[in-house]
């Protein structure tokens, strides 16, 4: 269940991001597997198939449900039940006991999941990929907090879940202390990368894939515009860098990777905006989303990748990234720890201080020797997370949660005997 993100969707814009590529990239890798894969989402545009093959074995269906146009998250929660109703309607075509198991992500998807697991008689597995109490915790300056409704709805996926995936053991004990999960139902299961796309590769022709010139100093963001994902904490990074080194100006350039999303959509150009107020427009470069290669070629061509987030379940940027063989300097909050080892593939900022970030980047883009060496160790770290880890470590959980799941079926059975 993906109802507001399609695996189809272009990451980086509108809702799209790591979500996608998650439920993307574990659905393929259990097709492989021989592990027939379905994926309901709700349906955007009257032009979309009602289904659509992602790749041999995985299927998307497209479930109508409200305007046939995006919707902010906060508008879904008023479709949930058209959508339920278009789930429930496609499983009705089928024999009894199709499905086998249902795998909720975002806890929209939950409230869905949890009424099809009571119907179709299986175990629901859900994915929260972020929490609304620990976002609000840590927002960012004039960013909207999560409303109560999804407080309470989260709260709810995780009482009803059979079992929970964390992407990290921080994640799993925020399930635990802040929600009240189970313990013994928390599974921690570290996202992947694509290990065969996200490679080292020459950073001359990738600079010049893209029109860098070739002593740049280049800084790259990629990701959703919006507070949550602070691309601004880079802009005032390189403010401050040009403040220390006024000699830089020349040669740096600031690369911004992505499209408006969630909140950033009520000021799509407060960004260009902001890079024009602290005199570093003519640096930086705004680009659309990036696919395929051509989002290789901004990780090879940087000098250093920035990961800023105020919040992060994990950070799949940085880890592809790493595999690209460039350095990252994240903010040390959620998953990205786990993503960026501290002073061995990259460096973690315990703040958002423009001056501190300012420092961090310049102490890897302007020590070559130093770049080469946290460069060597990211490919290394990127290479312990694969997709196919992620999908053992998943097709391990839905057995667990079957066996509990029957097991709790025959005790229910022998007390009403």
């Amino acid at each position: 269940m993906s109802v507001h993100t399609s695996p189809l969707e272009q990451p980086g814009t509108g809702d799209a991001g790591g979500m996608n590529v998650y439920v993307s990239q574990t659905a393929m890798e259990m097709a492989r597997r021989g592990v027939e894969v379905e994926v309901f989402t709700r349906a955007t545009s009257s032009d979309q198939p009602p289904i659509a093959e992602l790749a041999p074995g995985v299927l998307v269906r497209h479930i109508p449900a409200g305007p046939f146009e995006p919707l902010g998250r906060d508008e879904l929660p008023a479709q949930l039940c058209a959508f339920t109703s278009g789930v429930l309607r496609a499983e009705a075509f089928h024999e009894p006991g199709y499905y086998d198991l249902i795998h909720s992500h975002y806890w929209l998807s939950g409230q869905v999941g949890w009424l099809a697991r009571d119907r179709w008689g299986v175990p629901l597995v859900h994915t929260a990929h972020t929490l609304a109490k620990v976002k609000n915790a840590a927002l960012a300056d004039g960013d909207t907090p999560e409303p109560r409704t999804r407080v309470i709805g989260e709260e709810q996926v995780v009482a009803e879940a059979d079992c929970l995936v964390a992407n990290t053991a921080v994640e799993a004990r925020e399930l635990i202390e802040l929600y009240d999960a189970e313990p013994h139902a928390v599974h921690a299961v570290p996202p992947g990368v694509d290990l065969a796309r996200f490679t080292p590769g020459s950073q001359p022709r990738a600079r010049e894939a893209l029109g860098l010139p070739a002593n740049a100093l280049v800084l790259a963001f990629a990701g959703r515009i919006q507070p949550l994902k602070a691309p601004d904490v880079l802009l005032h990074a390189a403010a401050a860098i040009l403040r220390k080194r006024p000699e830089l100006r020349e040669r740096l350039v600031v690369m911004i990777v992505g499209g408006p999303s969630g909140s950033g959509l009520d000021q799509p150009q407060a960004l260009r905006e902001l890079a024009v107020s602290l005199g570093v427009h003519g640096q930086t470069r705004f680009l659309p989303p990036q696919p395929g290669q051509a989002l290789v070629d901004v990780y090879r061509a940087a000098d250093v990748v920035a990961v800023p987030s105020y919040n992060e379940s994990f950070g799949l940027v940085a880890l592809e990234a790493q595999a690209c063989g460039t350095p990252v300097v994240a903010a040390e909050v959620g998953g990205l720890p786990v993503a960026v080892p501290h002073g061995v593939s990259g460096l973690l900022v315990p703040n958002h201080e423009a001056d501190e970030w300012a420092d961090a980047l310049c102490s890897i883009a302007l020590r070559p020797e130093r770049r080469a060496e946290l460069s060597a160790n990211a490919v290394l770290h990127a290479q312990r997370f694969s997709w196919r880890r992620t999908t053992d470590l998943l097709l391990d959980t839905y057995a667990q949660a079957t066996s509990a799941f029957r097991r709790a079926l025959e005790l229910r059975s022998e007390v009403a005997v």
